[in-house]
């Protein structure tokens, strides 16, 4: 996961973890209208994060979702959260998939591919734990100990569910947000011309699909 895309953005669309409509009270510890929180919405065309004084509110930023970017939903498979898994931590993916509503076979693949399941991992620019998530991102999911493996799995489970609902499905469009950030790809108006990127996707593609083929 990179720091190219604001730390804060990666935290506001993480909180997207269960539905594609959401508010600051679908993320632990933040209150509506409570003084300084932040509450986080969005719809189709725009998500919004909103910092409240009392009963006042001002808008902190907006994404507004490209017009013109195509999506290409991948098939029903990446939402079957019932799914056998077998990888490391096999019980924690599989807790945070039926949580979350995808597939722990795919989680099982970024998270292979981001840390090869090391609680311990931190890339060199920062991000940490088995699925390399950047600790403000973590804070804003609640997450109290980002080395924690089930802490860790479920926070990044989320946000792929976030990004998953961002993108209505399209599987390369979300990893590829997952490795270079959202902006990166409303950007490049879809995945990013990145040789990482482009090898990030295919490997993770690579090693779901051989899952989903076993």
């Amino acid at each position: 996961m990179k720091t190219s895309y604001l730390a804060f953005f990666i935290a506001l669309v993480a909180a997207s973890a269960f539905a594609q409509r959401f508010s600051a009270t679908d993320v632990p510890g933040y209150g509506i209208k409570q003084s300084g929180r932040i509450v986080i919405r969005n719809n189709e065309q725009a998500i919004t994060a909103y910092r409240f004084f009392g009963n006042v509110s001002e808008a902190l930023v907006t994404l507004r979702t490209a017009r013109t970017l195509q999506y290409s939903p991948y098939r029903a498979a990446i939402y079957d959260s019932s799914a056998q898994v077998s990888a490391p931590f096999a019980e924690v993916i599989a807790d945070a998939a039926r949580k979350t509503g995808i597939d722990p076979r795919l989680v099982a693949a970024v998270a292979r591919r981001e840390s090869k399941f090391n609680p311990n991992a931190i890339s060199p620019v920062g991000a940490c734990g088995i699925m390399q998530l950047m600790p403000a991102t973590a804070r804003y999911l609640g997450i109290n100990n980002i080395f924690d493996a089930r802490e860790n799995i479920l926070g990044g489970a989320k946000y792929l569910r976030a990004l998953l609902d961002t993108f209505h499905g399209d599987l390369n469009l979300t990893l590829a947000a997952y490795n270079a950030g959202p902006g990166a790809v409303q950007k490049y108006n879809g995945v990013p011309p990145f040789r990482e990127t482009r090898n990030y996707i295919a490997s993770i593609r690579a090693s779901y699909e051989r899952a989903l083929r076993d």
